[in-house]
C-alpha cells in the first residue's frame, strides 16, 4: 500500500505540472520557479548535463520567460520576434535556433539580414528576457511586472518591477566568427547584456581575429549621460583590431561561463573556464544614471552580431550548455 501511495502522488504531480489551465505565476512572487517534474525539469538538465540533441531547446532550457529575436521579416521591414508562447511550443528554426547534435542551444546569425529597428545596425540571433512570460496584458517596457530594476532604484520603483538586482550565468562555446568585412568588425560579437531603457549596463563581448587560434573576452559599460561615453574592460585579451595571439585566450568551440551580477550599484563580471583561474572584474556604477527612477532593465543572451560590412552569408554561431538567471523580489 506505501509503494501504491507514492506511485499515485507522483502520478498527481506530474499531472498538475503539465495542465496547461494553471493560472499564470505571478512574477512578482517568483521568478523562473522550476516545474515539479525533475524528469523533464530544463535547469535539472542544464546542471546535469543532461541535454537531449532530440529535444527542442525549451524543453533542454528554462526558456519562460524569454523571447527571441531572428533576422527575418516580421512583415514591416523589421526582425521577427518569436513570443514567449511560441518558442515554449516546441519552436525550432533550421536556420537560426535549433538543438545541435551535443544537445546544446545553437544560435547562428548571418551578417545580412532584418534588424530588431530601422535604427539597428546589426543582425541578431538573442534571446530577451520577459519576465511577464506569456501575460501578454503587461507592457514590454517600463518599470513594470516584466522588468527588473537596479538594487539601489527608489522604493517605488523596487515595488513596481518584477524584481530588483539580478543574476545571470550562461555556458558557451562560440563555434565561428565573421572572417569577411572591415577591420574592426570582423570576427566580433556580443554573447550577453543587461539593457536598460536605452543604454546597456554592460555588453560582453567575443572577438577572434584571422590569423589567431584564440578570442578575447572583454565588456562596455555604458553610462546613461547619453554621450556616449562608453567604458571599456579588458578581461581576457583586448578589443583591439590588431591584437596578436591573446594570452590565455579562448579558442573556438572551447567552453566558458560567464556570469554578470548586480547587487545595489555594484556590477561583477566573472569568467570561469575549467582548470585557470576565475577572471573577474567589477563596476562601480553609483555614478551610470541607472539608480533613478524610471530606469528598467532586462537580460538578453545569445547572438548579437556586430559585422555588417562582411560578405552576406558570413556568419557567427555560438552554442550555449547552460542559463540561468535570477533576481530578488518583493
Amino acid at each position: 500500500m506505501k509503494l501504491l501511495s507514492v506511485l499515485f502522488t507522483c502520478l498527481v504531480l506530474f499531472s498538475c505540472s503539465s495542465d496547461d489551465s494553471s493560472p499564470p505565476v505571478n512574477q512578482s512572487e517568483v521568478i523562473n520557479e522550476p516545474v515539479d517534474d525533475p524528469v523533464d525539469d530544463p535547469v535539472d538538465n542544464q546542471q546535469s548535463g543532461e541535454l537531449d540533441p532530440n529535444k527542442t531547446p525549451s524543453e533542454n532550457f528554462d526558456l519562460s520567460t524569454w523571447n527571441l529575436s531572428i533576422p527575418d521579416n516580421q512583415g514591416n521591414g523589421t526582425a521577427t520576434t518569436v513570443t514567449v508562447s511560441q518558442i515554449n511550443n516546441g519552436y525550432e528554426n533550421n536556420s537560426y535556433f535549433y538543438t545541435g547534435e551535443d544537445g546544446g542551444m545553437v544560435f547562428k546569425c548571418p551578417v545580412a539580414g532584418f534588424k530588431t529597428s530601422l535604427n539597428t545596425l546589426y543582425t541578431r540571433v538573442e534571446l530577451r528576457e520577459m519576465l511577464r512570460g506569456s501575460n501578454t496584458s503587461i507592457n514590454t517596457q517600463g518599470v513594470n511586472k516584466n522588468n527588473w530594476v537596479f538594487g539601489t532604484a527608489p522604493t517605488s520603483d523596487k515595488i513596481a518591477a518584477a524584481g530588483y538586482d539580478g543574476e545571470m550565468s550562461a555556458t558557451l562555446a562560440v563555434n565561428h566568427v565573421t572572417t569577411t568585412g572591415s577591420n574592426s568588425h570582423i570576427g566580433r560579437l556580443i554573447i550577453g547584456q543587461i539593457h536598460a531603457n536605452d543604454d546597456e549596463p554592460i555588453r560582453i563581448y567575443y572577438r577572434k581575429l584571422i590569423g589567431n587560434t584564440l578570442g578575447s573576452i572583454y565588456f562596455a559599460h555604458e553610462p546613461t549621460d547619453g554621450n556616449g561615453n562608453e567604458q571599456w574592460y579588458d578581461m581576457i585579451g583586448s578589443r583591439s583590431n590588431s591584437i596578436s595571439n591573446p594570452a590565455d585566450g579562448i579558442a573556438l568551440d572551447e567552453k566558458f561561463t560567464y556570469n554578470i551580477k548586480t547587487v545595489g550599484d555594484i556590477l561583477t563580471v566573472t569568467i570561469i573556464r575549467e582548470g585557470k583561474d576565475d577572471v573577474v572584474t567589477t563596476v562601480n556604477m553609483s555614478n551610470s544614471g541607472f539608480n533613478v527612477g524610471g530606469q528598467y532593465m532586462y537580460f538578453k543572451a545569445g547572438l548579437y552580431h556586430l559585422n555588417n560590412s562582411g560578405n552576406d552569408d558570413d556568419y557567427a554561431q555560438v552554442t550555449f550548455y547552460a542559463l540561468e538567471k535570477s533576481h530578488t523580489t518583493n
